[in-house]
């Protein structure tokens, strides 16, 4: 800039600008205001970035403590005997599902650690904290026991079922009726089912007070009838629906979402490919209860436990005193590639026992003399060995990928089992000896030993058992709009 200088009496130097240069000077400085305007900005986020970044890694940093410390802390827990069921002993039932502290408190796996400081005081006492409230929750065996218990009493005083009548005289009678011998095989629950519900307090004869509606049709009876067999069922089905449609008003108050089946061959869920309303709008109870394949719908659909038929002279009795000497066991046919892969990984281990032809010793003796038993998908994700597992108190290692899990509404299964996924069969040993050494094994097996009362038939049924779970289930999802039937 050029600059005209003048020296005026007093002695002193200004500096003057002739108008020409006001221009340049004013447009330089704009220039580079301007400049030093956009170089603050990245400057000022830099700094922001930069604070943001310490204080993020100081607050995760505690936070890794606290959860450091949480993995590290073991209660020791004292277990009140069982109580032989839930509504006779409500008082013990809860002291059952708590536990103490012992004269120590709770201690590290690695022993006694020094007196903390006031800031590690602050951080023990918050370990300790959520160590507590992660024990008390995975130790209850229920989501929410009183409400619970306050819904069942209710569903046994109210709840109602109407059953769609046929005559003994019908030419469908083996299909629509119960069965006059008793139920055996691997689907024996849906015939259980049937006959504990034919003979239950909650049927009723009048349909103005049922709450659902039955379709008495038996799945596994349609597949070995002749008549009909795997390729007729999905005909037989659509013309049982439209006969109940055309000769009663029920079906059509409300496309069929208060009417149920049961099924417990995986079959079940195809069959209903010709019954469009059934599949989407009726409750479908059965075994193959998976929430990855169509045709089951998670919430409105029930999962039926898969359950051997059981002589309950044969009750097993030495539940707590039995010696589990084997880490895992399996035992079945290799019809999936999940099961193979289980096998060829875990085949000549020392401690994860896997069969897959017939076994040299009882099944009831390898399922007493294990700790974990491995649920193991084959064809469908469902299987009877939850339920062996937990009749003989070995706790289920569930190995199947998006299985609806039998009650899964009402029990906590993390109370009572180890759930994995299918990408974890290399690691089964590593995750089951880490249970084992963090003793949370025991308080899994005392959980055992609670909820396999759910997952029994007997005849005539009895409080909380598989029938009244199930029944508790349908309670769950019965229809909530009021409806008026026709008089007629």
């Amino acid at each position: 800039i050029k600059l005209t200088y003048r020296i005026i009496k007093t002695g002193h130097l200004y500096a003057m600008f002739p108008p020409s240069s006001l221009y340049h000077y004013s447009h330089n400085h704009d220039t580079s205001s301007f400049k030093s305007f956009w170089f603050f900005i990245p400057t000022t986020l830099a700094l922001l970035t930069s604070l943001f970044i310490i204080f993020y890694v100081y607050y995760t940093s505690i936070i890794f403590t606290i959860h450091h410390q949480h993995h590290n802390l073991q209660p020791t827990l004292h277990f009140k005997s069982l109580s032989p069921t839930l509504l006779n002993n409500d008082s013990e039932f809860i002291k059952s599902n708590t536990f103490k502290l012992d004269d120590h408190g709770l201690q590290s796996q690695r022993g006694l650690s020094p007196q903390p400081s006031s800031k590690e005081s602050n951080l023990h006492e918050h370990a300790i904290a959520y160590s507590l409230q992660k024990s008390e929750e995975n130790n209850n065996v229920f989501h929410e026991r009183e409400i619970f218990l306050e819904d069942y009493k209710e569903m046994n005083r109210s709840f109602k079922i109407y059953v769609y009548p046929h005559n003994k005289d019908d030419p469908f009678a083996n299909v629509l009726l119960p069965m006059k011998t008793e139920p055996s095989g691997n689907y024996a629950s849906e015939s259980y089912f049937k006959k504990a519900l034919m003979k239950s307090h909650l049927i009723t004869k009048d349909p103005t007070e049922g709450d659902l509606f039955f379709m008495p049709f038996s799945i596994a009876s349609l597949r070995h009838d002749r008549r009909v067999g795997v390729g007729g069922i999905k005909d037989f089905i659509r013309d049982y629906v439209r006969n109940i449609n055309q000769k009663y008003p029920y079906w059509n108050r409300t496309g069929g979402a208060d009417h149920f089946y049961v099924a417990c061959h995986s079959i079940g869920r195809t069959a209903m490919d010709k019954a469009v309303d059934v599949k989407f709008n009726a409750i479908q109870v059965v075994c193959s209860s998976s929430y990855f394949l169509s045709g089951y719908i998670t919430h409105k659909d029930a999962c039926l436990p898969q359950i051997w038929p059981r002589n309950d002279n044969n009750n097993p009795s030495n539940l707590v005193s039995s010696i589990r000497k084997k880490l895992a066991f399996f035992a079945g046919a290799v019809n999936s590639p999940l099961r193979r892969i289980v096998v060829e990984t875990w085949k000549n281990d020392s401690e994860i026992f896997v069969h897959h032809g017939r076994l040299k010793t009882p099944y009831a003796d390898e399922l007493l003399g294990s700790k974990f038993c491995l649920h193991v998908k084959g064809y469908e994700v469902n299987t009877a060995r939850i339920g062996d597992s937990l009749y003989y108190g070995c706790v289920p290692v569930i190995v199947a990928d998006y299985y609806d899990l039998p009650f899964v509404d009402v029990l906590n299964w993390k109370s009572f089992s180890v759930v994995v996924t299918t990408l974890d069969v290399p690691f089964l040993k590593k995750i089951l000896k880490g249970v084992v050494s963090s003793g949370e094994y025991l308080m899994l097996h005392r959980n055992v030993l609670k909820v396999r009362e759910h997952f029994q038939w007997h005849s005539p049924p009895l409080d909380f058992d598989v029938f009244y779970m199930v029944m508790y289930e349908l309670w769950l999802r019965r229809s909530s709009i009021p409806l008026l039937l026709e008089d007629s």
